[in-house]
Parts: C-alpha cells; sequence; structure tokens
C-alpha cells in the first residue's frame, strides 16, 4: 500500500469516499481550526455527539477483545525493508503469549504486525484513522475501527493494550510513545511496559533524554529508565509479560491485604 497521496479511496470514519465527495480538510482539521466569529457555537456543541460517538464505537468493538498489546512504527517501511519482517515476528510471540495484537491498521510496521497476527492464528486489530494519505485498512486486519480523531483513536492504544512494543517509526510514532511516557511518567497509568526495538535506531534519542534532559533537570534521573530497549523480538515481549505478571501479583497482594485488614476488624 502506498503512502501516496490515494484520493481515490477516502476513509471518513465508517463511511468510504471516492472522487468529488472526497472532503478537502481532515475532520481533525476542521476542528482545530481558529473559530472565526460566533459560527463555533452552533457547531461545536454537536461535534462532541460525534466524538462521543466515537469513545462509544471503539469501546464497544473492543470490550470483550481480551489481553492485547500495542506495536506502533512507521507506516513508510516495505515487504522487503527488514522492520517489515521483525513487526511479523513480534506479532507472532505476542498471539503464542495468548495476546491480541493492536495496530492503527495501516501499511508498513502496521501491517507486518497485523499479518503476523493474523498467520499465527491471533486477534488481529487496527485502529484506523482519517488521513489525507495512507488511507484504508490493510488486508490482514481481523477486527477494524476507524476514527475521524486522533484523540479517541490513542485512547483506545492505552486503554485496551497491556504495554507497547515500538518499532523504528516516525512523527506519528514518536507521539505514540511519547503519549505512553507521559501517562507512565505522570501515573496516570501505571506499571505499563514500554519497549523499543532497535538499538542502533533508538540509542540517539535515549542518549539525548539521559545526557540532556536529565542534565538539565527537565525529567527525573529515573526516568528514562520506563523504556526497555533491545533488539530480540522474543525479550520484547518477554518484558511487557514479566511487567503484568508482577503488576497482578502486586494487585493480588494488596487485595489479600485489604481483605485481611477487614476481617481483622470484624463487623461494626
Amino acid at each position: 500500500m502506498s503512502i501516496t497521496n490515494n484520493r481515490a479511496n477516502y476513509r471518513k470514519g465508517p463511511v468510504q469516499l471516492r472522487g468529488k465527495l472526497i472532503p478537502e480538510k481532515t475532520t481533525d482539521e476542521r476542528l482545530l481550526e481558529p473559530a472565526e466569529g460566533a459560527d463555533w457555537l452552533h457547531m461545536d456543541p454537536w461535534r462532541v455527539m460525534r466524538i462521543q460517538a466515537e469513545f462509544v464505537e471503539g469501546f464497544g468493538a473492543l470490550a470483550e477483545l481480551g489481553p492485547a498489546i500495542s506495536v506502533f512504527g512507521s507506516a513508510r517501511f516495505k515487504p522487503a525493508d527488514p522492520e517489515y519482517a521483525l513487526a511479523i515476528e513480534v506479532a507472532r510471540h505476542i498471539v503464542e503469549a495468548g495476546y491480541a495484537v493492536i495496530t492503527g491498521g495501516g501499511p508498513g510496521v502496521m501491517e507486518g504486525a497485523n499479518k503476523g497476527a493474523h498467520e499465527a492464528g491471533g486477534t488481529s486489530v487496527g485502529l484506523g484513522i482519517e488521513l489525507p494519505f495512507e488511507q484504508g485498512m490493510n488486508e490482514y486486519v481481523d477486527l477494524g475501527v476507524n476514527f475521524r480523531y486522533f484523540f479517541a483513536r490513542k485512547t483506545m492504544f492505552v486503554k485496551y493494550a497491556e504495554g507497547f512494543i515500538v518499532l523504528p517509526g516516525g512523527f506519528g510514532t514518536l507521539d505514540e510513545l511519547f503519549e505512553a511516557l507521559t501517562l507512565v511518567q505522570t501515573t496516570k497509568v501505571k506499571r505499563f511496559p514500554i519497549v523499543l526495538i532497535g538499538t542502533t535506531f533508538w540509542a540517539g534519542l535515549i542518549d539525548w533524554m539521559q545526557n540532556t534532559l536529565v542534565e538539565r533537570g527537565t525529567i527525573s534521573a529515573h526516568d528514562p529508565d520506563l523504556l526497555h530497549l533491545t533488539d530480540d523480538p522474543r525479550e520484547a515481549v518477554e518484558i511487557v509479560l514479566n511487567a503484568n505478571r508482577s503488576r497482578r501479583r502486586e494487585e493480588l497482594a494488596a487485595a489479600q491485604a485489604a481483605a485481611s485488614r477487614a476481617g481483622a476488624m470484624g463487623p461494626e
């Protein structure tokens, strides 16, 4: 699937448009445009209903998915690139561990991960987005949901996954990576493992965090430890699994301790 601006097949949420019906601006673009006059007063409240509908649709489609891991990476890689094969292998290990695979549903790394999950007999999920290019869900998606708004889509990546595995990518990949890092750093989500695959690709970013951000005091010294770095797809999946096993043990111990304290207090 090409990343070129293919105007012949345009997805707008659940709707497919072609020819002269293709809009000049995406829904996100119109939402974020500066308001002129008072027209927004009459338009924006109705947009809230559309946004609400996207959340309802996403929650409804994914609520019974079960344990899953989100996989991110560039849409620009081709099937002949090593990153595509790496995504297939990562997804296969995820499925063998009993997890579903969630991607953005597009080409490149996303397609590789969906293909790996599909061929391994697992559940292959794609969360698409309305863009002026990269249109259409790849053919290996078993469960696909198309979104108009990035923020609704990004919520689904975190809410229904137990960790992120991030392959080499560009701005979109970095956006998802730092969104997750911020949520973990601020404890909006707890014990959410984030694994980077590709030591050569990611080493510069890690060095910059440690030598610039930590040195300048803009992040804490332990914040870079929120990221796990590896070249091994199997190890990447094991890091996520081990983190979640540890989290579940802690939750069970906390629940047992709470029950024990309640029992010791006796009935009122």
